[in-house]
């Protein structure tokens, strides 16, 4: 069973604009393939393959990542495994694992983080999202 729950930010005049819309993977929710999303999505569940956005991303403590991120920013609260490349920020937060490389203007590290790899931080060049709302 797939859960997405889309959830709308109104304006003063209430109308809504889906263009501002975030996106909720749920826990026990498995995907297999490319995750594409705009603004901003929480994972909670497990996705085997890549995660492209010009957004934001927040992995919450039962999310399992078994591919490559690559978004403006991430929080990682659960365990990836693969590289991450963020053209803004990357945050990994305590009880985080992550197995893989990571390449961000800027890193945060919790203590009680895992981190099993590499990190290139700083200037990074700017990466175009392969996504389908260009």
């Amino acid at each position: 069973m797939l859960t997405l729950r889309t959830e709308y930010a109104g304006y003063a005049n209430e109308s809504t604009d889906p263009s501002l819309s975030s996106s909720y993977l749920s826990r026990g929710v498995s995907i297999k393939g490319l995750v594409k999303f705009l603004n901003e999505m929480r994972i909670d569940g497990e996705v085997e393959g890549s995660i492209d956005s010009t957004g934001t991303l927040t992995l919450g403590e039962h999310a399992l990542i078994r591919g490559e991120i690559r978004t403006k920013s991430v929080k990682v609260r659960g365990t990836v495994q693969g590289n991450v490349f963020v053209t803004d920020r990357c945050e990994l937060q305590a009880g985080s694992t992550l197995r893989g490389d990571i390449e961000a203007p800027r890193l945060m590290v919790d203590e009680n983080v895992t981190f099993l790899g590499g990190a290139k931080v700083g200037a990074v060049r700017k990466h175009r999202a392969n996504t389908l709302f260009h």
